[in-house]
């Protein structure tokens, strides 16, 4: 029998010349004067620590490997947790940058490629993302563009909005403007193509990027659907999908078919996660829990109003786990 239940995950919090020194309102006591920027928080990372229970202190890439499909799900091929979570906070432009496909990058030897998606936390007048090439434009456009030093002109500027889903696909050649919270959801890689900085002092992949990039893709927003109860839809596709519930004193119940774990990312307000007989987690705004793909009933309970993203991967993916 398994011994898992809900895991409270411990923040990683990464530095990135573009990020934030005040990570409020998500993280209001996180705040960083005279240390390098936070640009990242990571929230199910494999180097993530689980915070609850027996098995606080444990790495949830350990956590994987003991567990295996208890806690991945049976969707995965491997033992690797299936998708990596976190929380963006830009206060300058990120690179011009794209993320290959699977089969891209298999061929470099990694184990899958990066589609993702953003839900627009926060967002300031004037906040935009960069989001694919303008109508008409081409890779070899795009790549004179670079070599002038003006590659944003070549990009579709997007306005944001609190509450937008934004779908990036492998492919697409993005970057992310300041103003904005985001809270994004991926496959579990962090391989990224730099093709164009600012002039900062990083390392550039002209050669990868370029042969990696889509010149027309599927990136853009997507309309939530509103389902029964209190979720609606954001997205779904083949490798992760996101719904958002809004829950005022009841508690929203939960089946699971153990073929993927649930993530459940509070974004205002708390509640406790409840699960037979264990010990109940309590989460609030920022916090992770994830809910092992062998736990197959749970509730959600509001204490007394809670926003927050469940993401899974979908019954039919059988891949993109890594």
């Amino acid at each position: 029998m398994s011994k898992l239940y809900p895991l409270l995950m411990k923040p990683y919090f990464d530095p990135r010349p573009w990020g934030a020194r005040d990570l409020a309102p998500i993280y209001d006591k996180h705040v960083h004067p005279g240390e390098q920027p936070i640009g990242e928080a990571w929230l199910t990372w494999d180097k993530c620590k689980i915070a609850n229970g027996p098995l606080a202190g444990i790495l949830l890439g350990d956590a994987c490997n003991r567990f295996g499909t208890d806690l991945v799900g049976a969707a995965c091929e491997t033992n690797r947790f299936p998708l990596l979570i976190k929380f963006l906070f830009p206060r300058e432009k990120l690179s011009v940058q794209v993320h290959p496909d699977d089969e891209t990058a298999q061929k470099q030897g990694e184990p899958c490629g990066k589609t993702e998606c953003w839900y627009v936390v926060e967002a300031e007048p004037g906040a935009q993302v960069g989001l694919g090439l303008k109508p008409g434009s081409s890779r070899a456009e795009f790549e004179k563009s670079i070599r002038e030093n003006r590659a944003e002109e070549l990009l579709n500027w997007v306005d944001l909005q609190r509450g937008d889903l934004v779908y990036v696909d492998a492919g697409t050649v993005h970057t992310l403007g300041p103003g904005s919270i985001i809270l994004e959801t991926q496959q579990n890689s962090d391989t990224t193509y730099r093709l164009y900085d600012y002039g900062r002092p990083r390392e550039l992949h002209l050669e990868q990027g370029l042969e990696a990039m889509k010149e027309r893709t599927a990136a853009g927003k997507t309309a939530p659907i509103r389902l029964a109860g209190n979720q609606e839809q954001l997205i779904s596709v083949s490798h992760f999908q996101v719904h958002r519930f809004r829950l005022s004193r009841s508690a929203e119940q939960f089946v699971s078919d153990g073929t993927s774990p649930k993530v459940a990312i509070a974004l205002n307000g708390c509640g406790v996660i409840e699960h037979e007989q264990v010990q109940a987690v309590a989460f609030a705004r920022g916090d992770a829990v994830i809910i092992p793909a062998s736990v197959r009933q749970f509730s959600i309970r509001p204490q007394w109003d809670l926003e927050f993203l469940m993401a899974s991967v979908p019954h039919e993916n059988e891949k993109g786990c890594g």
